[in-house]
């Protein structure tokens, strides 16, 4: 038992997915920190398996704080990186005050490292809190395309369903054999994070182009948003467009689009939150970047 956990009369407990009361302890506290519902992920097969929960619990077995890593390979400048994100970090309002986000998190960090872990990623709107364990913050933009010439993609479009077993199936399969969308800054795996973000937005759209690339994207009636290409080769922007049907009149890529032939400009990214990084490969991390919506945590 931790001196904290003695001290309030509570359980420390870790890596407590496969108890289900635990797991709804949690599912419980994000939606009432949040107002986000993690147990979507049942719908596609459970939680993250590389997951490293935290969490302080209450003698009634609600969860009071928590904090998580998981794993989230990444490729930066062609290299694969072992990069852990953090995310699920919450601790209800009467219990704040007591330093038990705080340790929890000096304990995920210390278990990160402990499994050599060279890039921690965290997503915040409060990067002060982080600033003192040694992330920074990485600038990021949105990248605006030039329309390109019209090209006949020479693919079906079938629009997916996650209510679809299917069609989950066919993204679960491309997320593990994906060729990353971009060599400078890119999730190479996670399959978690894809579907739930997936699943928290209606707006966003996955749309398979025959049976190996899968699109995420939305489109307002003027602004289309390439989110992320799932898939084992790249096709072209003009391709992509043929195959929606598209014709809009601004075009934003979401990630670093190295890999995608097109040529863009640059904005500011303007999120809510900041992606910030610490670790050995932090410092390889050279703009302009952009981690895609489908990757957020």
């Amino acid at each position: 038992m931790s001196d904290l956990a003695q001290q309030h009369g509570l359980t420390l407990r870790q890596d407590y997915f496969a108890d289900p009361s635990a797991w709804n302890a949690l599912v419980d506290l994000l939606q009432d920190t949040f107002s986000i519902d993690i147990n979507l992920q049942a719908s596609f097969g459970g939680p993250d398996p590389s997951s490293m929960p935290s969490g302080y619990f209450d003698a009634d077995g609600r969860c009071v704080a928590n904090f998580s890593a998981f794993s989230m390979p990444m490729i930066i400048n062609g290299r694969s990186v072992k990069a852990a994100g953090y995310q699920s970090g919450a601790v209800r309002p009467e219990w704040r005050g007591r330093g038990l986000y705080r340790d929890l998190m000096q304990r995920t960090f210390a278990r990160t490292k402990a499994a050599g872990y060279e890039l921690d990623l965290l997503l915040t709107d409060k990067p002060a809190l982080y600033e003192r364990y040694g992330f920074r913050a990485l600038p990021q933009h949105v990248f605006i395309a030039q329309t390109p010439k019209p090209q006949q993609s020479g693919q079906t479009a079938r629009q997916l369903y996650l209510e679809a077993r299917d069609d989950v199936r066919l993204i679960k399969t491309l997320l593990q054999s994906r060729q990353p969308v971009s060599a400078r800054f890119a999730v190479a795996r996670q399959t978690e994070m894809f579907l739930l973000n997936a699943g928290f937005n209606t707006a966003i759209r996955l749309t398979a182009l025959g049976d190996d690339t899968v699109i995420a994207w939305t489109f307002d009636g003027a602004t289309f948003w390439l989110l992320d290409v799932v898939g084992t080769t790249m096709p072209s922007l003009a391709a992509i467009l043929s195959a929606l049907d598209l014709e809009p009149d601004r075009i934003e890529i979401c990630f670093s689009p190295d890999r995608l032939d097109c040529e863009v400009s640059l904005e500011p990214y303007e999120g809510y939150t900041m992606l910030l990084a610490r670790g050995t490969a932090a410092d390889d991390i050279a703009g302009p970047i952009l981690l895609s919506p489908m990757a957020e945590f």
